[in-house]
This record gives C-alpha cells, structure tokens and sequence, in this order.
C-alpha cells in the first residue's frame, strides 16, 4: 500500500506547487471572460487537430490540410499580444515541464521493464 500513499503525496504535491497554482490561477482569471475563453479553447482545439495531423503524417496516414500549422502559429502570435494570455500560456508551459520531468523520473525508475 506504500506506493499508492507515495502517489497521492506526489498529487498533493503538484496542487500546491507553484506551477499549478499560477497556472490555475491565470486559466481562472482567464475563463472569466468569455471572449477571452473562446479564444483559447479555439486555438487548443486547432493545436490538437495540429498534433493530430503530425502522428497521422509520421505514420504516413494522409492529412487534412498543412496550412493547419501556420493558421496555429498565427493565432498563437496574436493570443500572446495579450499580456493575460502569454502569462497564461507561459504558466501552462512551466506546468506542462514539471508534469514531463515527473513522468521522466518515473519512466527511468521502470525502463529496464520497457
């Protein structure tokens, strides 16, 4: 029972880490706003199609359209003229980091498995 006493300490820890919290924060503040939501969830929604696109194109499935990732950058490049918006998404990368370094530490813990 040990490990799962270990796996909700480390939950723990993530919801009162500083990445969370401003990143929970700033998606709130954010999300209050209804323009500013929509906006957001537009260009998740065009950057999940993006990644979509990628894996069927590295497994040489056709794709839709390659003017997907320009349409993304574009929108991206005017998202974060918003200082609310770039806050947000630089705490979302700062989350995403630790979120990739602790699944990085769990995967060296059981490569010899893989």
């Amino acid at each position: 029972m040990y490990i799962y006493d270990a796996a909700n300490q480390l939950a723990e820890s993530i919801k009162t880490s500083d990445e969370y919290k401003n990143y929970k924060n700033s998606r709130d503040k954010l999300f209050l706003n209804p323009e500013k939501k929509k906006e957001i969830e537009e260009f998740e929604n065009l950057k999940q199609e993006v990644q979509i696109m990628e894996i069927k194109q590295q497994n040489k499935q056709e794709i839709d359209e390659m003017d997907k990732k320009a349409k993304l950058e574009k929108m991206y490049n005017v998202l974060i003229e918003n200082k609310d918006i770039k806050e947000y998404f630089d705490y979302e990368i700062s989350f995403n980091k630790m979120i990739y370094d602790i699944n990085k530490i769990i995967g060296n813990a059981i490569k010899d498995l893989m």
